[in-house]
């Protein structure tokens, strides 16, 4: 059947009829001679990527086609701009997002662990003033809004302090959060118990979103990740969202037990409550070093209440032991705590000052609490979490002009291509693409992004597979990493044989309800169908996609006047329980027959090329079907 898309349709001005196959085509840019990763997980294939007003116009052989701007990319891979879906970048860096760029990253998902601010917008619009060379998008943060109404104490939440945060929560997914982010191992969000969290994250239920954690280990637990890890999952079911496990690993006295802990999140997954995780391919982690082994006693109330507490003759001394005590649980050895601010290691202090580890800890807290790398794992734990389908690539990390930080903020997504992919083979090509792209994508809501499809936003990344590395050490942590050749974003050249141009191509991108976080569609068949009679006309939709197949296949007919008009090839057909999208050359579109908001309905939201926001039409849910892959 045709991948044409015939619509006849009267949503304002649509465009002229697209030309006949046989014409040659004006575009954008064509890179040609490319192989694809698409981020399907799909074997590569060779062919040319056409672009054209910030979407993807056509893949295929293009040889009678011209553009703008003709790029060879023989013996390179052209994939989908990669999503970082863990950031703590830094706004000022967002112009240029040089370190982000280079790593072939064209969007980034901000207030990661429960942290930023809790008026979205109004904060986003300020940040996108200055310029955005990347996509930039945000959660709502747990620990911020728990913050922001019960304050920096422990103690328990009103009824009404819950009702509160709730408000917020609300607030922010209607504004278009991409999901409820919690960083329960860090204050206050610490002092949250576990049923509290819960009332509070479930609030955005109806949003059908996600709720990623950065897992909470307590002394009573011997600091057990795998507590902390079914803790996040119980929130995520009870609250009604798709829990993600940050940056998931196995430390401390859990180490070589990564195959356990990724069973414990496929039974939710197999039991019907979907689970995914996200990891960086470090085994050292970096964080302020009173936010994990300072007592979560001594930071109750605050920065001035812990100083207090360190000045107090009595308390000091225990508190200097629980430290110890803490590092030993948590990493085993004070020997591996490095401070990157400084370049020394904490036994270099220690020896200096003439004190224990524990009141070293204290005084450098006093004065300013540095940042900490800190080693806590395996490389074979990690490799399992790295093979695990359902894990993506997350650097925690983002835009930065800093030098003195952990290498993963310029060197992880390269790091993956070239040390677990190239040299040792852990992840096929086309797999690790996918964990950079479109599981990411469906993880958190995205329809127009994470695929290379016609239709698909033209985010881009091009790399050499022969060099594509991280170059980026703990000594030498601000150095570029290798190999990506060329990055677009939303069309804009932003990366250029190696080097970052400076264009701004950059957007905010926001969540609608119709976007909800899901399983990444699986390779099979997979169907949608919709024919109605609305107040405007005839909608008449049946798509396809079959197993193996790189796109949809399907005719689109909406009546609404005389003129045919042709949407344009179409792209990838995702699914979800009473819930499709496909993208075309010149449209994205959503059924939606399962949203908690409109219980009962359905709609057909429409995005035609460049438009903000959809043209949305309500119709008969008894008339929409949608065929989900075998998983």
């Amino acid at each position: 059947m045709s991948r044409k898309v015939w619509m006849c349709v009267l949503l304002g001005a649509v465009g002229a009829a697209q030309p006949d196959a046989g014409q040659a085509h004006r575009f954008d840019v064509v890179l040609k001679n490319g192989t694809i990763l698409d981020g399907s997980g799909l074997p590569p294939y060779r062919a040319d990527v056409a672009i054209a007003g910030g979407r993807i116009a056509r893949i295929g052989n293009l040889p009678r086609d011209s553009a703008e701007h003709d790029i060879d990319v023989t013996g390179l891979y052209v994939a989908p701009g990669f999503i970082n879906i863990h950031s703590h970048l830094q706004p000022a860096a967002l112009p240029r997002a040089e370190n982000m760029l280079t790593q072939g990253v064209t969007t980034e998902i901000t207030n990661a662990d429960g942290a930023g601010p809790t008026d979205l917008r109004t904060v986003t619009a300020r940040v996108a003033r200055a310029g955005l060379s990347v996509n930039l998008g945000a959660y709502i943060g747990f620990n911020s809004v728990w913050s922001a109404v019960v304050g920096l104490s422990d103690r328990r939440p009103t009824a009404e302090e819950i009702d509160r945060m709730r408000a917020l929560i609300v607030a922010a997914m209607k504004a278009g959060a991409w999901g409820v982010s919690a960083g329960l191992e860090y204050r206050p969000g610490y002092f949250a118990r576990t049923e509290e969290v819960t009332q509070v994250v479930s609030a955005a239920a109806p949003w059908r979103t996600n709720f990623p954690n950065h897992v909470r280990k307590t002394p009573e637990s011997g600091f057990s990740w795998r507590v902390g890890l079914e803790e996040t999952l119980r929130i995520a079911k009870a609250a009604g969202l798709i829990g993600v496990i940050t940056h998931m690993k196995a430390e401390g006295k859990e180490q070589g037990t990564a195959t356990r802990l990724l069973a414990t999140v496929a039974a939710s997954t197999r039991e019907g409550d979907y689970a995914a995780a996200d990891v960086y391919p470090y085994l050292s982690g970096q964080t302020r070093l009173s936010n994990l082994i300072i007592p979560a006693w001594v930071q109750d109330g605050g920065r001035q209440a812990m100083l207090e507490r360190f000045a107090d003759p009595d308390q000091r001394p225990r508190i200097a032991r629980e430290i110890e005590q803490t590092i030993a649980g948590r990493l085993g050895d004070v020997a591996g705590i490095y401070l990157p601010e400084t370049r020394r290691h904490l036994t270099d202090v220690m020896r200096q000052m003439e004190v224990s580890a524990g009141e070293a800890v204290v005084r450098l807290v006093e004065k300013d609490d540095p940042q900490m790398i800190a080693p806590f794992g395996r490389e074979s734990d990690l490799q399992k979490i790295l093979e695990y389908p359902d894990t993506s690539i997350a650097c925690d990390c983002g835009a930065t002009n800093a030098s003195d930080i952990h290498p993963r903020f310029y060197g992880s997504f390269p790091r993956v291509l070239g040390k677990y992919v190239r040299e040792e083979k852990i992840l096929t090509w086309q797999d690790a693409v996918r964990k950079m792209t479109a599981l990411p994508a469906a993880t958190i809501g995205m329809i127009d992004r994470g695929y290379l499809a016609p239709g698909m936003a033209a985010d881009v990344t091009v790399f050499d597979p022969r060099t594509v590395v991280d170059r980026a050490t703990y000594e030498k942590p601000a150095v570029l990493s290798e190999g990506i050749r060329h990055v677009f974003v939303n069309g804009v050249h932003a990366v250029r044989d190696g080097v970052v141009t400076g264009e701004q191509g950059g957007r905010v991108l926001w969540r609608t309800d119709a976007m909800p976080s899901r399983p990444m569609t699986a390779n099979g068949r997979r169907r949608v169908t919709l024919r109605t009679q609305t107040e405007t006309g005839e909608i008449s939709i049946d798509i396809r996609q079959e197993r193996g197949a790189r796109y949809a296949q399907g005719t689109v007919v909406m009546r609404a006047g005389d003129a045919p008009v042709v949407a344009g090839e179409l792209g990838v057909l995702q699914v979800a329980p009473g819930w499709a999208s496909f993208t075309a050359e010149n449209m994205h579109a959503v059924i939606d027959a399962a949203n908690p908001l409109t219980p009962g309905s359905a709609r057909l939201n429409v995005w035609l090329r460049n438009a903000e926001a959809p043209h949305v039409s309500a119709v008969d849910p008894a008339k929409v079907r949608v065929t989900l892959p075998q998983r």
